[in-house]
């Protein structure tokens, strides 16, 4: 759907034969937009969940992440996240995309400007045409352990491009418990928490023991060998005998910050 159906739509809508409901519902459904043979871009939904499709980076080519980068921010998208991007191959996109300037887009003509891309090796997250944006509410983001920061900083940065304000506590793990329980004020004053831990995961348990708001737990790979590269973590906190306590797959940090934006915005609404 380009900016002539969006015309007609509301054309039809001043003229009576469609509600304004109706219009929406169309623009929402009908995004689509190719790439190549490779990639059918979700260009509306940031209109129906508020944030634009996401790239995972793993297993894509840079080329192909440039290419889909290029058309997304051709159309005027702005905060495209690009996830699990590593750092040799975030270089690779960025040659990629400036040898693309002097090319002119088959997919999108107005594609020629340079893509803006900012990006943070801890988490490997890259943002193209980064814009701020309003932060509302409150979602901590808890890390056990230092080992813990990659898949927590990814949690923080996700639940921020989603528009929530996001206040880190970090390497409050349970081997020293006092260190959490210092920065319990922190906790009880969030709509949502995000617990991040390797080894046992002991430390999701403990948090949803303490607070009120919901906890989202993140297991991690971190741990020795019996941790069978986050297993034990995740049957932990699924078995968590705290209440209001829910849990991410292994790693996941994405998916624990898109969660906790998605319950933060829905407290803020209250």
């Amino acid at each position: 759907m380009d900016n002539q159906d969006i015309y007609e739509l509301l054309r039809q809508v001043s003229d009576g034969i469609r509600t304004p409901e109706q219009a929406l519902e169309d623009i929402r459904m009908q995004p689509d937009m190719l790439v190549g043979n490779y990639a059918d871009i979700d260009l509306h939904r940031g209109v129906r969940q508020g944030m634009p499709e996401v790239i995972y980076g793993e297993g894509k080519t840079a080329e192909q992440i440039a290419g889909i980068l290029r058309a997304m921010t051709g159309r005027g998208i702005k905060n495209i996240m690009v996830t699990r991007l590593s750092v040799e191959k975030e270089a690779q996109v960025r040659a990629v995309l400036k040898a693309y300037g002097e090319t002119p887009s088959h997919q999108c003509p107005d594609a020629d400007q340079e893509v803006a891309l900012r990006y943070d090796p801890t988490s490997r997250i890259a943002v193209a045409e980064p814009e701020e944006t309003e932060k509302t509410g409150k979602v901590v983001v808890v890390a056990a352990g230092t080992s813990d920061l990659p898949v927590a900083e990814e949690a923080a940065i996700t639940a921020e491009l989603y528009g929530s304000y996001v206040e880190r506590v970090y390497d409050v793990g349970v081997a020293g418990l006092h260190r959490l329980l210092h920065r319990l004020p922190v906790l009880e004053d969030a709509n949502v928490i995000i617990a991040v831990a390797g080894m046992e995961g002991a430390l999701v348990s403990v948090i949803g023991g303490l607070v009120a708001c919901p906890v989202i737990g993140v297991p991690t790979s971190v741990g020795y060998g019996a941790n069978f590269g986050g297993l034990a973590a995740l049957l932990s906190m699924l078995n968590s005998c705290a209440s209001g306590v829910s849990v991410v797959n292994i790693d996941n940090g994405f998916g624990a910050g898109v969660l906790a934006a998605r319950i933060n915005r829905q407290s803020c609404r209250k």
